[in-house]
């Protein structure tokens, strides 16, 4: 007889947040501020029970992708907590390249979604480029339920929507020698403002690796939307990296490029500060960011305060791709 064993994470489907309480609920005030070393980090997380969302910007509305959604969701992926209120989720987004505060998603507006290609390249049979629409029609597509742990010591959960990272690596057939997967967002400093030479002399266009290991494990997704539906823009539309055991700045947004190389390759806040973002960013509460704990994270959009999880709660899926030895070494 075939015994199922659920995830360490999973809880029944009947827990979950019903999609009409998620895009209708408003986040009520918040409770005390938290005692933690990234207590402003964690008040400015909750700065929206206090004064209610701005302007909400949704999926956009001539995305042609809308009418694949929503997909079925996978219910091998699901939540121990609370998915968090779309609303607070549209307005509250790191996305350096439209500006350095969470409140970016008016400039994020102007990015233009369509047409949208998607360039496989470097170590594969044959180098090619995809619009974005042939690349979902080729994908099987599905929802899941992921927590996503930010790096400044506040935590969130959403329904993503898209196809696994494992998938596209197939779709792009790399050869035997390349161990990773360069991925590199849109470059358009007149669309983006925060990519200008006079914005922090950051290294644009944004980069971000895995290595081949890492990007066909389960968890490694590439989501198109959340909630249902497409992606906001300042959410990272059209297709951006999820990945739930590492810090969210891993996780990155628009993204136009996929190579595969045989070599590390420096990703953006690791060149820009390679003591506090380190290459793997893997979630531990054992390692402290130079500037604050992370034992403990901030769920957003109320005054709770919870435990870190080691990978985020995804070490039974995840801990096998690190090996044993100083517990730094695969965190910073």
């Amino acid at each position: 007889m075939l015994i199922r064993r659920k995830p360490s994470w999973a809880i029944a489907e009947r827990d979950a947040t019903p999609e009409s309480v998620f895009l209708n609920r408003r986040a009520l005030l918040a409770g005390g501020a938290g005692l933690v070393a990234a207590g402003a980090i964690a008040t400015r997380a909750n700065a929206f029970t206090l004064f209610g969302p701005d302007k909400i910007y949704g999926p956009p509305e001539d995305d042609p992708s809308a009418k694949l959604y929503p997909f079925k969701r996978n219910e091998a992926f699901t939540l121990q907590r609370e998915v968090t209120p779309s609303d607070l989720n549209y307005t509250y987004n790191n996305y350096y390249e439209f500006g350095s505060s969470k409140k970016i998603a008016e400039a994020a507006q102007a990015l233009k979604i369509r047409p949208w290609t998607v360039k496989l390249d470097g170590m594969v049979e044959k180098e090619q480029e995809i619009d974005v629409d042939s690349l979902l029609a080729a994908m099987s597509l599905e929802e899941r339920l992921y927590r996503h742990r930010c790096v400044e010591a506040w935590s969130m959960q959403l329904p993503w929507s898209g196809f696994p990272l494992a998938a596209l690596v197939k779709f792009a057939k790399p050869l035997s020698g390349a161990k990773y997967v360069r991925m590199e967002t849109f470059m358009d400093p007149e669309t983006a403002p925060g990519q200008t030479s006079s914005s922090f002399g950051y290294p644009w266009p944004y980069v971000e690796a895995l290595t081949i290991e890492e990007a066909t494990n389960d968890l490694a997704f590439i989501a198109t939307g959340a909630y249902g539906k497409p992606l906001p823009k300042q959410m990272g539309s059209p297709l951006r990296l999820a990945a739930p055991w590492k810090y969210g700045f891993k996780s990155i947004k628009s993204i136009v490029r996929f190579s595969f190389v045989e070599e590390r390759p420096v990703s953006f806040w690791e060149e820009i500060n390679a003591r506090e973002y380190g290459f793997w960013a893997n979630v531990n509460p054992n390692v402290p960011h130079p500037r604050w704990s992370q034992a403990s994270e901030r769920v957003l959009g109320t005054d709770e305060l919870v435990p870190t999880q080691k990978f985020n709660g995804y070490g039974e899926q995840v801990a096998s791709l690190y090996p044993d030895g100083d517990e730094r070494t695969y965190f910073m």
